[in-house]
């Protein structure tokens, strides 16, 4: 089982900056992804940024390409998700994410809530 603990968020005006950091614990051998999906109030939970465990290869959605930086340190089981330029419409929930084992399962984190003001 992998467990997944969020932190970061919260209120920001239009242009600013936030990180977000995840720690995964458990059996974090099995993670093939981790990354970081959004989910705005009435709308589908999208992707945002993926990295892959094994290659380090980078995935982000078009929407956030050159505002968003998707990172880990390996040390610290730990992946984080550096917002710039941040826009009103990527107020939303976000939850970090794990692809595990075999079948790739998802696991997800607890979700924080990231409000851009305009």
């Amino acid at each position: 089982q992998v467990q997944l603990v969020e932190s970061g968020g919260g209120l920001v005006q239009s242009g600013g900056s936030l990180r977000l950091s995840c720690a995964a614990s458990g059996n974090i051998f099995s993670i093939n992804f981790m990354g970081w999906y959004r989910q705005a109030l009435g709308k589908q939970r999208e992707l945002v940024a993926q990295i892959t465990s094994s290659s380090g290869k980078i995935n982000y959605a078009d929407s956030v390409k050159g505002r968003f930086t998707i990172s880990r340190d390996n040390a610290k089981n730990t992946v984080y998700l550096q917002m710039n330029s941040l826009k009103p419409e990527d107020t939303a929930v976000y939850y970090c994410n794990a692809r595990t084992g075999s079948y790739y399962t998802h696991v997800w984190g607890q979700g924080t809530q990231v409000t851009v003001s305009s």
